[in-house]
């Protein structure tokens, strides 16, 4: 019996291959050259170099669908802003800091402390033209491009050289991150239609710090796009070397105080509703013009934060079925106000504002005592006893190996951590970017992700006169978002909210 002749399989020529074909002698040569220092200026693993040279060709493919002549192209994705990110071998590991240190002792199956910062453009999220400024940008975070790794007394951050991806959204906002896989990432950039998300995992960084890399990583994105390079404080080059200052452990700096203050609390009073499965099960953002509501809390003698947290307190009164107990609503502070600092690290600690139910009546009557908490609680003494606490802490645990450490913070953390606060509002204040970058966005906004025991967490942040007010729901009932709507809007502050359906448990 004769075999069977099987036909040779002819290799269909990708696209990138056409398009080389379209070109001139002097063109190609150029994408030749180009790609050789391309390879020049990487020596990652075969398949994760391969995928980096097919984003730098699909963005070429871009351009010129775009119309864009090669030079320019070439330009914009010159080869020297990879520096020698990708060339140099992974040397380089982090301490963590001593905010840090509790995030994966206190990782519980499903559940991990995460926060999410996204942009929204006037027009559609380009993925070629991401991917390229993820490649560009990634190398001025040293302490982003790394993976969490186990030491014998404390976890610590590990140098990772990779591609670092992008992913299209498809899934529920804030789910936790696989960190136990080699050289996995501990932050994810998504897209979706016209937003970038960037999620952290709160063991690399603070609210401050991750505004930073979505402020740096945009500006790159739109450049690449053509934009004029702009100036902020708050927007690094990506072809600087990275400070030490950048990466430093700040909370050794506490002035030295008589007495500390701890993290122990009595469990506080938590608002009603059956806990969902997903957390978050849905998110809301309440727009508002942000004079109207800078004018709503000059009316009530109130800063935006002591006025936001008043209506919190009735809005969670009238969402609990509890008679009575406190509600405490934790407030993050950002301790670079009191010790300026260029670290892109943790530096925040947090105070409670704290009513009994039975004094929650008006906001005219509890804005006095919040602004009083306030200046007491979140102070510089106050957040200076608090951030000695932290150091003793860390300190006594110095020694004790992570096998008996990390049992002692799950079981802790849900009673510490969570049980004695009945809501949370995290305020970023107001974000600015260049004139020449804000012409191209629309809005940004500022997600926390589901906590263990509180309903609702609440975060705030100011762009182009709209003050995003969202909410991460670990629950269906909506009595707090439909209070919390009502007392606004019957105080000339008239929220547009958006936001997604509830999630399926």
């Amino acid at each position: 019996m004769k075999p069977v002749k099987r036909k040779k399989r002819i290799k269909q020529k990708s696209l990138f291959e056409k398009y080389l074909q379209t070109l001139t002698e002097t063109q190609a040569e150029a994408v030749l050259s180009y790609f050789a220092e391309f390879s020049a200026h990487n020596s990652l693993p075969h398949a994760e170099k391969q995928k980096m040279r097919e984003d730098f060709e699909n963005a070429l493919l871009y351009y010129d669908s775009d119309g864009i002549p090669l030079e320019n192209a070439l330009e914009r994705l010159r080869i020297k802003n990879l520096g020698g990110f990708y060339i140099r071998p992974p040397i380089l590991w982090y301490p963590l800091d001593d905010a840090a240190k509790i995030y994966p002792l206190s990782l519980k199956h499903g559940q991990m402390s995460l926060f999410r910062l996204s942009v929204y453009f006037k027009e559609a999220v380009t993925p070629e033209i991401l991917r390229i400024a993820l490649a560009f940008t990634i190398k001025r975070f040293p302490s982003f491009a790394t993976t969490v790794k186990k030491g014998f007394f404390w976890h610590y951050l590990d140098t990772a050289k990779r591609r670092y991806a992008i992913q299209e959204e498809h899934d529920i906002p804030c789910r936790p991150l696989n960190i136990s896989r080699s050289s996995s990432q501990s932050f994810r950039v998504l897209h979706y239609r016209n937003r970038i998300s960037v999620e952290f995992f709160h063991i690399l960084t603070d609210g401050t710090g991750g505004m930073v890399f979505l402020k740096t990583l945009v500006a790159e994105y739109l450049k690449l796009l053509g934009a004029e390079p702009e100036t902020d404080e708050q927007i690094l080059d990506v072809n600087e070397a990275p400070s030490q200052s950048e990466t430093a452990n700040e909370f050794c700096r506490a002035d030295k105080t008589e007495t500390v203050s701890g993290f122990i609390g009595k469990p506080a009073v938590q608002m009603s509703g059956k806990l969902s499965k997903n957390k978050p099960c849905r998110i809301l953002h309440f727009k508002m013009d942000a004079r109207s509501l800078s004018q709503a809390a000059k009316r009530r003698n109130a800063t935006i934060t002591a006025y936001l947290l008043a209506q919190m307190f009735l809005a969670g009164k009238h969402a609990t079925d509890e008679l009575e107990g406190s509600m405490n609503i934790q407030l993050p502070v950002n301790m670079r106000k009191f010790y300026p600092s260029d670290t892109l690290r943790n530096f925040s600690m947090y105070c409670g504002i704290k009513l009994p139910l039975q004094d929650i009546t008006d906001a005219d009557s509890i804005i006095p005592e919040i602004t009083l908490q306030i200046e007491q609680k979140a102070s510089r003494l106050s957040m200076s006893e608090m951030l000695n606490m932290t150091t003793r802490m860390v300190g006594a645990m110095r020694y004790v190996p992570l096998f008996i450490k990390a049992p002692g913070a799950r079981f802790g953390y849900g009673f510490l951590g969570d049980k004695i606060f009945s809501n949370t509002l995290s305020n970023l204040g107001v974000v600015s970017m260049p004139p020449g970058f804000t012409e191209h966005i629309d809005s940004m906004d500022f997600v926390l992700g589901g906590a263990l025991t509180n309903r609702a967490s609440c975060s705030v942040v100011t762009f182009n006169d709209t003050a995003t007010f969202s909410i991460s729901k670990c629950t269906a009932d909506p009595s707090f978002e439909e209070r919390l709507y009502a007392l606004l809007a019957g105080d000339g502050v008239t929220p547009v909210v958006e936001g997604s359906e509830l999630y399926e448990d």
